[in-house]
């Protein structure tokens, strides 16, 4: 059993799940830190601020998970389109088993259908519970790309990565949005100008933003059979050019006869953020202990460009300035 300031108590059976519980619950403590959004606190682990629970999920895929040649890994940034990719990879990779009518994302979340790799790497003290998942097993991350173990990402590993980002400034008001949500009621909620300031500093979940937009970008461009890049405004302008686009990468393209079916234009469909935001399952407001976010949570508006109505002159400035001087001369932009 591991108790610790910055856990929960979890029972642990496997000796070197104990071992990386001890080493993280060691380590943490003496990492730089930082006010977090709600009420946790973040940590600056190998360069990303981070809360104490995905550093010890880093930490134990790093030391225990054995991936598999077809594993896909959906990785986000915290509010960058996370909930419909999970929804599309997953519709595309089962679109043979299941009815659109009668399908799994219109009865439950896609938080629940593409499980969080950080998160459920915790899951009975040990890797039993990924280890008997069938393939292909179907992850998502918020992981920086760079806290992946080489085994995952060097080109031995035929695992896969698809990513999307999102332009910061739509990110910064959705984080804001959705992390006074978190907060207790109690709690005064999050100013916007203090979620500016930290967001520009690099201090959010998993930030800074821009190095997790760089670390993946980059990674796509050495290694574009393992890496797919997508942007949410290139998402909602070509949608169904995107769903193709991520179906060839992993390597099921769309026969002719799905074309003649229209089953690209049905996956659209069914994904879009107005079809998921209006099924009865994604407006439930039930929250449960073990994830203090109800399923409504995850939908706002879905739109490019809500900044416009919220942040000032001065921080768009501000914040264009940090992104042209993140990104420059590396052969991608937002604009």
């Amino acid at each position: 059993m591991e108790t610790s300031k910055f856990f929960p108590i979890v029972e642990t059976q496997d000796e070197g799940y104990q071992k990386t519980f001890k080493n993280c619950a060691e380590l943490v403590p003496t990492l730089p830190r930082s006010k977090g959004w709600w009420l946790d606190e973040l940590f600056q682990y190998q360069g990303f601020w981070m809360s104490s629970f995905p550093i010890r999920g880093s930490m134990l895929i790093n030391d225990h998970f054995k991936p598999r040649p077809t594993d896909i890994i959906v990785a986000t940034s915290p509010k960058c389109g996370t909930t419909w990719l999970r929804a599309l990879v997953f519709s595309i990779i089962n679109r043979a088993s299941f009815d659109f009518n009668d399908h799994p994302l219109r009865k439950l979340n896609p938080q629940e259908l593409v499980l969080l790799f950080e998160g459920h790497i915790h899951k009975d003290g040990s890797t039993s519970f990924l280890d008997e998942l069938p393939s292909p097993r179907l992850l998502s991350t918020h992981i920086p790309y760079s806290l992946f173990p080489k085994r995952m990402t060097d080109d031995t590993s035929a695992c896969r990565f698809v990513y999307i980002c999102r332009d910061p400034k739509d990110v910064l008001v959705s984080k804001w949005h959705f992390s006074n949500k978190l907060r207790p009621k109690e709690v005064p909620p999050l100013s916007l100008e203090e979620a500016f300031d930290l967001f520009c500093k690099g201090v959010s979940h998993y930030g800074p933003f821009w190095d997790h937009v760089l670390g993946y970008w980059k990674a796509s461009v050495d290694s574009p059979k393992k890496v797919l890049f997508l942007t949410y405004e290139d998402v909602k302008k070509e949608p169904v050019g995107c769903v193709r686009k991520v179906a060839e990468f992993l390597g099921v393209p769309f026969s002719p006869e799905e074309e003649n079916k229209k089953t690209v234009e049905e996956i659209v469909k069914l994904c879009s953020f107005e079809s998921l935001s209006n099924l009865d399952v994604n407006k439930s407001v039930a929250k449960r202990s073990e994830r203090p976010v109800s399923n409504s949570d995850f939908f706002r508006k879905g739109e490019v460009g809500d900044w416009v109505n919220h942040l000032s002159p001065e921080m768009v400035e501000k914040m264009n300035q940090i992104t042209e001087q993140k990104l420059q001369g590396i052969g991608f932009n937002f604009h």
